[in-house]
């Protein structure tokens, strides 16, 4: 490194973590690694270990994986190892790579964090599906959601997933709350009519910052996903099929009618969303503030503690970056 080498490459050639390193750095004493000092005695010797990767690369088992080969092996009366100590040994002889037609496995990173400090900030959308009178066929529910407030601020009832549709509800909505979309977030899953063409330059050419979950994990969108459950387990849901998309539609309309406007949300203090988008919220929290705080002049022997925190939530996080757990022991001592 002082001869002017870069960190990924230095730790290469050395045969360590990049992260290792780093957190080397960061704490001089976190190194504590207690290696064995002699090798256990059910270690393949080296007469084995070739003879193991000789059998695993032979033209009868060159394509199996060490799970399919213990099996062979076993069918003809012979151990030679278990998967684990074949896997082992592919590592070594770095013969362990993808070699199929199929796409190898992916990793894929995190979506990036967002904040939001007040509405109209970051929102979050997404389909979900409502079952129709035919068999196997379903209305499709387009639902757009703020973060900060909870508060439902875009839906629509169709019969297909169309990026059209999305695009339509996106900019009725940008309308609807005289909202300038440019530096909005707009969070999605990754289906298609997520990531189509004519959404996304329509959100590209307005400015808006787009954010995707990874495939597959629902959890990279929480507040949608709990607003469908919140939808789907009301005790008015129907418990047949929709007759109608009309049908659909007015229940959707005053599903997301008492939402907004009577639900008492329990993540933002049990205030309704149209009460935390428009500020009503701050004075209903002072208002039960001060009750909490009559009460306890009245009966203090009744408190132990602190009366109930009633201070309203000034940031909500979508995607936060996980706290490991030696940053939670820093913050508590």
């Amino acid at each position: 490194m002082a001869a002017g080498a870069c960190w990924k490459p230095a730790c290469q050639v050395v045969g360590l973590h990049l992260r290792t390193v780093q957190r080397w750095r960061q704490r001089p004493d976190a190194d504590r690694r207690r290696g064995p000092h002699k090798a256990p005695p059910n270690k393949l010797s080296l007469v084995e270990h070739r003879l193991l990767v000789a059998e695993m690369t032979s033209p009868g088992h060159c394509d199996l994986s060490p799970h399919h080969i213990v099996v062979r092996l076993a069918d003809q009366g012979r151990f030679l190892a278990s998967e684990s100590t074949m896997y082992r040994a592919l590592r070594q002889e770095k013969l362990l790579a993808h070699r199929h037609r199929s796409r190898p496995p992916q990793r894929r990173r995190r979506p990036d964090p967002h904040r939001a400090t007040g509405p109209a900030q970051v929102l979050s959308w997404d389909i979900t599906y409502l079952r129709s009178p035919i068999r196997g066929a379903f209305y499709y529910l387009y639902l757009a959601l703020d973060v900060w407030s909870r508060k439902i601020m875009a839906w629509a009832v169709h019969d297909c997933e169309s990026t059209q549709h999305a695009t339509e509800m996106f900019l009725g909505l940008c309308l609807e709350h005289g909202l300038d979309p440019k530096g909005l977030v707009f969070h999605a899953d990754n289906g298609g009519p997520m990531k189509g063409a004519t959404l996304l330059a329509t959100l590209q050419g307005l400015g808006v910052v787009t954010s995707f979950s990874r495939p597959r994990i629902s959890n990279d969108n929480p507040f949608s996903e709990s607003l469908f459950k919140t939808l789907k387990y009301q005790p008015n849901y129907p418990e047949a099929p929709f007759l109608s998309i009309d049908h659909a539609r007015s229940w959707v309309q005053n599903f997301a009618l008492w939402y907004n406007t009577q639900h008492l949300h329990s993540n933002i203090h049990y205030v309704t969303p149209d009460d935390r988008h428009y500020g009503r919220h701050i004075r209903i929290l002072e208002q039960r503030h001060a009750t909490y705080q009559r009460a306890r002049e009245r009966n203090p022997q009744r408190w132990s503690q602190d009366t109930r925190n009633w201070k309203p939530a000034l940031v909500v996080e979508l995607n936060p970056i996980p706290v490991i757990p030696d940053q939670v022991r820093e913050a508590t001592t």
